[in-house]
């Protein structure tokens, strides 16, 4: 599922709305737009966790970008430009959390001609995607990946696919 977010206040909407059910905002996703992400819990005392994540949708490039939105590393961007991209603590992946609640090779993001395809390496928290544990699932623009206590959301765009 293909989430629109809203270029007003950030809120993700369901694919195909026309306006955003937050705040009633026209949803429109030209190149030249800046969606904001709002933080998760605004409640958090983590240093940075009172900052929301922004992206210009013209700076999407690769197989897609991965945006964090909560934490401390709220708006950090991870590019998916190699057709396989690992996540964990190993200072060996590519997308590197040091933290507890991740595993050391916690998951891993393959790029084909079908799209994108996270799968879990056994970790012990788990993978998530939207809210849901998965084991392998597909990752489009709009679903929010979740590694340990980190949450990404992911935007793509259909002509940066092969």
């Amino acid at each position: 599922m293909s989430y629109v977010f809203c270029n007003q206040c950030g809120h993700r909407n369901p694919p195909g709305a026309s306006f955003c059910s937050s705040c009633g905002e026209v949803l429109d996703l030209p190149d030249d737009r800046t969606i904001v992400i709002a933080q998760i819990d605004p409640m958090q005392d983590a240093p940075g966790a009172h900052d929301n994540a922004s992206i210009r949708l013209g700076d999407v490039t690769g197989w897609g970008v991965l945006v964090v939105r909560s934490g401390e590393m709220t708006g950090t961007r991870f590019t998916l430009n190699n057709k396989m991209t690992r996540i964990g603590r190993s200072p060996e992946c590519e997308i590197l959390f040091d933290d507890i609640t991740v595993s050391r090779s916690h998951a891993e993001i393959t790029a084909s001609e079908d799209g994108l395809t996270v799968r879990d390496l056994g970790s012990l928290n788990g993978t998530y995607i939207n809210r849901e544990i998965i084991d392998q699932s597909k990752l489009v623009h709009g679903d929010e990946l979740q590694v340990g206590k980190f949450h990404m959301i992911l935007f793509s765009k259909a002509d940066n696919l092969i």
